[in-house]
């Protein structure tokens, strides 16, 4: 009879391991099809203004949902690790950059979940290290979207306030071409005098 109860007994056990050796199975996906799925990358808001940046910015890259450490990287003779855990799960909406990949601004569009303080602590977080890199965090929020003039207007002065000599609207070579060059004291006068009548030649 104890035999019967210690059989029965190993076979629960082993009916009982073989289920969670089933769930483990299923929950990691080695067993069969991984549980993924596609998502949208912007919302509608975001949309918008991604399309807007485009067409504002025809000759810079507009980049999308960047994650803040490609972005930002950590100075040498700081501990990696420990720096780049504090920004590894952050993202930028945003990100524009030169045609070269070199980064002008970061922009955020602002909606009711970053009311919430733990959204706001992720904010600062952002803002700190994105400041510390001396790079300009544009925040926008969905109910009040810029224009396609505010957008230009805001990355050109960023450019000129990291190159004074760059704009966004800046002047092409056509129009370089088309600038008058240095005047001579004669033409300067003569603008101020108006037409010079030539000298007649008297003859011998």
């Amino acid at each position: 009879m104890k035999v019967l109860w210690l059989l029965a007994a190993l076979l629960a056990l082993v009916i009982v391991a073989l289920v969670i050796l089933k769930r483990r199975v299923a929950s990691d996906g080695s067993g069969g099809a991984w549980p993924f799925y596609l998502k949208r990358l912007l919302s509608s808001p975001e949309q918008v203004l991604y399309h807007r940046l485009v067409s504002a910015l025809p000759d810079h890259m507009v980049l999308a949902q960047v994650q803040v450490s490609r972005v930002l990287g950590i100075k040498k003779g700081f501990d990696f690790h420990h720096w780049n855990n504090r920004i590894n799960r952050l993202t930028y909406d945003f990100v524009v950059c030169k045609k070269d990949a070199t980064v002008l601004a970061a922009i955020e569009l602002d909606d009711a979940t970053h009311e919430s303080k733990s959204r706001a602590r992720t904010d600062e977080k952002k803002d700190r290290a994105t400041a510390a890199a001396d790079l300009k965090l544009i925040r926008w929020h969905v109910k009040a979207l810029p224009d396609q003039d505010a957008i230009r207007a805001a990355i050109e002065s960023i450019a000129s306030a990291k190159d004074p000599d760059t704009s966004t609207r800046g002047v092409g070579a056509e129009d370089r071409h088309l600038r008058p060059g240095p005047q001579t004291a004669a033409q300067q006068g003569q603008r101020g005098r108006g037409p010079v009548e030539s000298t007649p030649k008297i003859e011998p």
